[in-house]
């Protein structure tokens, strides 16, 4: 539950060998999951939310933009991965449709900041694109009036919180939505009794008493599998393909070397995270989801929870992770039409 680079040509898919998919090791700590563009520079950056925790980010800077004052875009996610995968990648098509484009690590994960590591909050997570918009506002190349956000599968629901709450942020998008919140509380679909939900918070309770007798914060056994057996949900074969594979595995990301606390979604349980998404009106957001993706009803309720300005964009035929990284399918040349109409 709380899992939420261009293609390359040796991707592995269980989908497309007759043995079942085997989990990569990659050692490069350097490596991305995409080509840069030869438009585009790529600079590392360190800056720090209000809680104090160091961020670290690339910063996707057109090559082309001289001393101009540019748009700005902060980009996060998905839940779970880091600034190498898919949000980078996200960063760099964005920067050369000619956006300052900022690709940052969350709290607790990848080079970020933050003890113990392997946590998440829906309120830290949410100021983190927060401290986004603070280091974004303050460079001389960049037009502090036109700063916008997209997040990408559970921090899709992040940005739009912290849309509501963060005056600053002039538009936003999403590709590939999960509520985090929602998820862990009601389970998929909503589909969680009572009962079960009282199930775990009990089981998730006495974690919390074996974690301090230990000292230490057990991981949570709910990660993706080393190999698949074939007998999986369908969308975990899919995280698999692109979190285990040459496709997109990064030795940082949660999910393709490793797993949350066992604890982390106690943080999610009570909290409704897109209580106030009407106040991200009159700022225009921009609801991208895959036709096919497990994820797809997340999407398609928050836009009807919403106010106007709004749109939601269903991709034909795509499933919840072809969003990360598929280039012929994210719809870039919109997402570049949409902050170009909306920064302004």
């Amino acid at each position: 539950m709380m899992s939420c680079g261009q293609e390359k040509p040796n991707q592995i898919s269980s989908e497309t060998t007759n043995e079942p998919a085997k989990a990569v090791v990659v050692a490069p700590s350097e490596q991305y999951t995409f080509q840069l563009s030869d438009k585009v520079i790529r600079e590392k950056v360190t800056f720090k939310n209000r809680y104090g925790i160091e961020l670290k980010g690339d910063l996707y800077i057109p090559k082309n933009s001289r001393n101009e004052s540019l748009p700005a875009l902060a980009i996060s996610g998905p839940f779970g991965a880091v600034k190498e995968q898919s949000s980078g990648l996200y960063a760099n098509q964005m920067a050369e449709r000619g956006f300052v484009a900022l690709a940052f690590d969350p709290s607790y994960t990848g080079e970020s900041g933050g003890e113990p590591r392997n946590v998440a909050s829906p309120d830290i997570n949410t100021e983190d694109f927060s401290a986004a918009v603070d280091f974004l506002g303050i460079q001389k190349n960049i037009d502090r009036n036109k700063i916008g956000i997209i997040g990408i599968c559970g921090f899709a629901g992040f940005a739009l919180n912290a849309a509501a709450v963060d005056k600053r942020v002039k538009a936003v998008a999403t590709t590939s939505m999960y509520d985090m919140c929602r998820v862990n509380a009601k389970g998929y679909f909503d589909a969680s009794t009572p009962e079960q939900r009282t199930q775990l918070l009990e089981q998730l309770s006495e974690q919390r008493w074996k974690d301090a007798e230990n000292g230490t914060f057990a991981p949570s056994s709910n990660n993706l599998p080393e190999k698949l057996q074939g007998d999986e949900p369908q969308f975990v074969k899919e995280y698999f393909d692109y979190y285990k594979t040459p496709r997109g595995f990064h030795p940082r990301s949660l999910n393709s070397n490793g797993a949350w606390t066992a604890t982390t979604p106690l943080s999610f349980m009570n909290m409704p995270l897109l209580t106030y998404i009407k106040e991200i009106s009159p700022r225009p957001m921009f609801l991208i989801a895959g036709e096919d993706a497990h994820s797809r009803y997340f999407s398609e309720d928050a836009y009807k929870a919403a106010s106007e300005p709004k749109e939601l964009m269903i991709i034909p035929d795509a499933v919840h992770v072809d969003l990360y990284d598929k280039v012929e399918l994210i719809p870039f040349d919109k997402l570049e039409t949409f902050f170009i109409e909306n920064l302004k």
